[in-house]
C-alpha cells in the first residue's frame, strides 16, 4: 500500500520566507520573537524575548519557577561546515538538598505530590535564557526583558485556556491558596478570556534582573556578559530565592489533600547552573535526529524512530489502520524503556539504539494491541517496573501535564486541573536555529508567592519514592522530564525545529509530523494539521501516575474505518474529536533554495507562525 496523499486543505499556509521564521503556541510570543529579528537580533535574541513573554501570557502551561530544554545550533558557516553541531540547553533544575525518599515517606507520601511545594525541583528555565543570551545572543538584558516586563505590567489578554484553569481552581485558590486568589481573582470573581490581566510583582522581578545587570557598567561584549551574569547572580541569590524559600517552607495544601511545608532553600538556589550538553542523535531515512539525553523522554522518540524506519511506508502512515496500530504498538515498547531505564545517571543509551536490541524489540509488534508493560533487558539487568495503577484513590489538588490527556483538561472532585507546556522555534536569516520547550511553574502548581507573582514548579512528581532506579528522588538529581524539543539535520546541516507541549504526548505527537514529512511528503502545516493520535498505555509522568493498558486517544478525524479497525486489534480507544490532540510547531530551512518556512498548530486557535 502507498502513504496516504496529503490533505488539499490546511487551516493555514505553510509560511516561506528569506529573512527568518518563528512559531510557538501563543501569537504574542511569536509577534515578540519576529519583532527582535526585524530590529536585527538573531534567533537566541529572539527566542530568549519570546520566552520570558510566555511566562506573562502562558502562565497556566508555564512560569519563571519551572523548567527548560531547549535544543539549537548555530549558523554553519560552509567553509568549515564540521565546526557546529546541535547542543543542548540544560534548563532543568534538579531536586533541592532536602528532598529525600526518607523525607517524603515520613509524611505519609507513595507518590510526590503533583501539586504543592514538596514537588519543586530547582527552578532553571531563567538561569538557563539568560545563559543562551549571554553566550550566543546580541543584546542587552533589558532590551530583551522590555517586551514581557511592558506586557506584565501594562497588561495582555487573558487567553481562554488561561481563564478556564483558573475557574477550574477558584475554589482551591478561595479556601486554600489564598495568595494566588489575591493575584488571579483580585475582586473576587474569574476573569474572563480576553480581560486585561496584570502582573505587577512579576515585572517588578523582571526590572529587578535588569537593575543587576545595568549596574555594571563596562563596554563591549565582555561588559555584556557581566551585566547577564549580574542579572543571573540576582536570579540565584537574591529576592527570588529568599521569598520563594520562606513562603513555601510554611504548610500548605498538596495534591494529596493535606498540608506540608516545602523544603526548597536559598542554598538550594544558588547552587544550580543552566548548563550546555552534547546532543544525542540519530539517523532515520536520510535524516539525523537530534535530541536531549535521558534526563529526558528525548532518547524514546529516537528509539522508536529506529523502530519503525525499516517498515514498510504504510507501516508508518498514521492515516492507515495498520500503520496507526504498528506506531502505538512502537510507542508502547519505547515508553516502557523510558520507564524502566530512563533519569539523570548513567543510561546505556548506546546499547538501547543498538541495532540487534531494536531489531529484538521491533519482533514484539504483533497484529493485536499489547497490554502489557514490555520494557526490554539490557546486559542481563532487570528492568526496574514501576507501580502500575489503573486508579489512585487519593483526592487531588492541581497536577500534572497535559491539558487533553483524555482529549478534555482533567478536573478533580476538588476543582483543581492539570497544567501543560509551551513551545517555540525560531531560525534568522544566518541560519541560527532554535527549538524550546518551556513549562512547569503553572499558576495551579503551587500558591502564589506574593512578593514575586509566580510560583514554583512540579517536576519532582515525575521522580519515584521507590529507591535505586535513575528516576528514584534523590537531592541534587534531575527528574525525569518530558521536555523534549527537536532538531533534524540533512547532511550536516540543521534542516527544522519542531516540538509540541503535551507531556507524555510531546514526542507522541511529534513522532506523527516527522513521519508524515519525512516519509510521506507532507508539507510541515500538512503534517500538522492531520489527524493524530497517541497511546496511554504507560504510566503517566504526572501524578497520579495511572496508565491505561492498551490505551490509545485518537482524533475522530482520522475516521471510522480506522478507529474501528483499532478496537478490533484490541485498542482502548478513546475518542478526543476532531480537533483535540497535538500542538507542534516547527520552522526550518530549504538548503535548495535558501528559503525558510514554519508552521504552526491551529488546534486551541492560539498558536502562530510569522515571518518573512
Amino acid at each position: 500500500m502507498t502513504y496516504t496523499a496529503p490533505p488539499s486543505f490546511t487551516t493555514r499556509p505553510t509560511l516561506s520566507g528569506t529573512f527568518g521564521m518563528s512559531a510557538s503556541t501563543h501569537w504574542l510570543a511569536t509577534a515578540t520573537a519576529q519583532s527582535v529579528l526585524e530590529r536585527g537580533g538573531n534567533a537566541f535574541d529572539a527566542a530568549v524575548a519570546a520566552a520570558f513573554v510566555l511566562h506573562v501570557v502562558e502562565p497556566h502551561l508555564n512560569g519563571p519557577g519551572g523548567d527548560l530544554v531547549a535544543i539549537f545550533h548555530e549558523a554553519v558557516d560552509e567553509t568549515s561546515p564540521n565546526a557546529t553541531a546541535p547542543t543542548v540547553l540544560m534548563g532543568q533544575g534538579p531536586a533541592p538538598a532536602g528532598a529525600t525518599i526518607e523525607h517524603y515517606r515520613g509524611e505519609g507520601l507513595e507518590l510526590v505530590p503533583g501539586a504543592g511545594g514538596l514537588a519543586a525541583a530547582v527552578p532553571g528555565a531563567v538561569d538557563a535564557w539568560l545563559l543562551l543570551l549571554r553566550d550566543h545572543g546580541t543584546w542587552e538584558l533589558n532590551d530583551v526583558l522590555s517586551y514581557a516586563i511592558g506586557y506584565a505590567r501594562d497588561g495582555h489578554p487573558l487567553v481562554a485556556g488561561a481563564a478556564a484553569t483558573i475557574a477550574r481552581v477558584a475554589q482551591l485558590f478561595r479556601d486554600d491558596w489564598t495568595t494566588s486568589a489575591a493575584l488571579w481573582l483580585p475582586d473576587g470573581t474569574v476573569p474572563q478570556a480576553g480581560d486585561i490581566v496584570r502582573n505587577p510583582a512579576y515585572a517588578a522581578v523582571l526590572d529587578g534582573l535588569v537593575h543587576a545587570s545595568c549596574a555594571v557598567r563596562d563596554d563591549g561584549p565582555v561588559g555584556r556578559a557581566a551585566r547577564i551574569d549580574a542579572a543571573r547572580r540576582e536570579w540565584k541569590t537574591g529576592v527570588v530565592a529568599h521569598e520563594a524559600s520562606a513562603f513555601l517552607a510554611q504548610a500548605h495544601r498538596h495534591s494529596d489533600g493535606t498540608a506540608h511545608a516545602g523544603v526548597i532553600t536559598p542554598d538550594d538556589f544558588a547552587a544550580f547552573e543552566a548548563r550546555y550538553e552534547p546532543a544525542l542523535t540519530h539517523g532515520f531515512r536520510g535524516r539525523v535526529v537530534a535530541k536531549a539525553g535521558a534526563w529526558t523522554q528525548g532518547p524514546a522518540l529516537l528509539q522508536t524512530l529506529g523502530l519503525l524506519e525499516p517498515l514498510a511506508d504504510d507501516l508508518l502512515d498514521p492515516s492507515q489502520e495498520s500503520g496507526a496500530h504498528t506506531i502505538l504498538e512502537a510507542q508502547k515498547l519505547a515508553l516502557a524503556d523510558r520507564d524502566a531505564w530512563f533519569g539523570d545517571a548513567e543510561v546505556d543509551l548506546d546499547a538501547l539504539l543498538a541495532e540487534d536490541y531494536l531489531a529484538e524489540r521491533r519482533a514484539l509488534i504483533g497484529p493485536t494491541a499489547s497490554g502489557e508493560f514490555r520494557p526490554g533487558l539490557l546486559d542481563g539487568r532487570t528492568p526496574f517496573r514501576p507501580p502500575l495503577r489503573t486508579s489512585y484513590g487519593a483526592s487531588s489538588a492541581a497536577t500534572g501535564e497535559p491539558t487533553v490527556a483524555h482529549g478534555e483538561a482533567r478536573v478533580s472532585r476538588n476543582g483543581e486541573t492539570r497544567g501543560d507546556t509551551c513551545h517555540l522555534d525560531v531560525v534568522d536569516r544566518w541560519g541560527n536555529m532554535v527549538s524550546a520547550t518551556p513549562s512547569g511553574g503553572w499558576l495551579q502548581s503551587s500558591p502564589t508567592i506574593p512578593a514575586l507573582g509566580f510560583c514554583l514548579g512540579t517536576r519532582l512528581q515525575m521522580t519515584w519514592l521507590e529507591p535505586g532506579h535513575p528516576s528514584s528522588l534523590v537531592p541534587g538529581r534531575r527528574p525525569r522530564t518530558t521536555l523534549t524539543p527537536t532538531l533534524v539535520l540533512r547532511d550536516g546541516v540543521p534542516e527544522f525545529a519542531i516540538g509540541s507541549p503535551g507531556g507524555d504526548q510531546q514526542d507522541q505527537w511529534q513522532l506523527l509530523a516527522l513521519l508524515r514529512m519525512i516519509v510521506g511528503g507532507y508539507t510541515p502545516q500538512q503534517a500538522i494539521d492531520a489527524p493524530a493520535l497517541h497511546t496511554t498505555s504507560m504510566p503517566e509522568s504526572f501524578w497520579p501516575r495511572t496508565w491505561t493498558p492498551a490505551g490509545a486517544v485518537v482524533e475522530d478525524r482520522l475516521g471510522d474505518a480506522v478507529i474501528d479497525g483499532l478496537v478490533r486489534r484490541g485498542h482502548a480507544v478513546t475518542r478526543a474529536g476532531d480537533w483535540a490532540l497535538g500542538r507542534v510547531s516547527a520552522v526550518g530551512r530549504n538548503h535548495a533554495d535558501g528559503t525558510f518556512w514554519a508552521a504552526a498548530n491551529p488546534r486551541g486557535m492560539q498558536g502562530y507562525a510569522a515571518g518573512r
